[in-house]
C-alpha cells in the first residue's frame, strides 16, 4: 500500500465533542449529593449537558461514569491538600492544615454537598467489586498520608516519641471523616479550638 494510500485510511472513532474535565467535574456535585445508587442519568445528563447516548458512549454505564467522577474527585483533593501543605517543616504542622483544609471543604455550600468519599463509605457494602475496590485505595492513601506525618512529627519532634502511630492515625482518618458527616448537616464551629482539641491526641 502506498503512503499516500494509507493516510486516507478512516480514523477510527470520532473524537468526543465534549471537554472531559468539565463533564467530571460537573458530575462530581451529584454523585456527592446524591450518592452512587441515588445518583440517576437524568441527574447526570441535566448537571453536564450530555445526552444518555454520550454518556454511554464515552462511560459505558454509570458504574463508569461514576468511577471517572470519583479518580477525578480524589485526585483534586489529593493535588489541593498537597499544594497546601507545601512549606510547612513539621509534621504536626501538616496534620493541622490538613484538618483545616477538612473543615473549610465540611463547611457551607461546599460541606452541604458531602464528601465523595464518604458517599462512597456509607454504600461499600453495595458497591460493585470495582467501585469498592477504588474507595478502599482511597481510604487507605489518606491513611498512609497520615502515618507519614505523624513519623515526620515524631522525627522533627513536634510530635511525641512515644505516640502509637498506627492507631493515632485511625483516629485521624475517622475524625476526618465524621467532619465531613457533620457538615452535611451545619458548619462546624470554632475552626481553630477544634484543631487545637485534636492535635492534643499527639502530645
Amino acid at each position: 500500500m502506498s503512503k499516500l494510500a494509507s493516510t486516507r485510511r478512516p480514523i477510527m472513532g470520532r473524537p468526543r465533542a465534549f471537554d472531559m474535565e468539565a463533564v467530571l467535574s460537573r458530575a462530581v456535585p451529584v454523585f456527592r449529593e446524591h450518592g452512587y445508587e441515588g445518583a440517576s442519568i437524568d441527574h447526570l445528563k441535566e448537571a453536564t449537558g450530555l445526552t444518555a447516548g454520550s454518556i454511554y458512549k464515552a462511560f459505558k454505564d454509570k458504574k463508569g461514569f461514576f468511577a471517572a467522577a470519583f479518580a477525578h474527585y480524589v485526585e483534586n483533593r489529593q493535588q489541593q491538600l498537597l499544594e497546601r501543605r507545601q512549606g510547612l517543616l513539621t509534621g504536626r504542622e501538616r496534620i493541622a492544615e490538613t484538618l483545616r483544609f477538612y473543615l473549610e471543604s465540611a463547611s457551607g455550600p461546599e460541606g452541604r454537598r458531602g464528601c465523595l468519599v464518604l458517599a462512597g463509605l456509607i454504600e461499600a457494602t453495595t458497591l460493585e467489586s470495582s467501585l469498592h475496590d477504588a474507595l478502599t485505595e482511597a481510604v487507605a492513601g489518606n491513611r498512609v498520608a497520615l502515618v507519614a506525618m505523624l513519623r515526620e512529627g515524631q522525627e522533627d519532634g513536634s510530635i511525641r516519641s512515644d505516640l502509637a502511630v498506627e492507631p493515632c492515625a485511625d483516629v485521624l482518618l475517622g475524625l476526618l471523616q465524621g467532619l465531613r458527616a457533620v457538615g452535611k448537616l451545619h458548619d462546624l464551629a470554632d475552626h481553630d479550638a477544634l484543631i487545637a482539641i485534636a492535635l492534643k491526641t499527639l502530645d
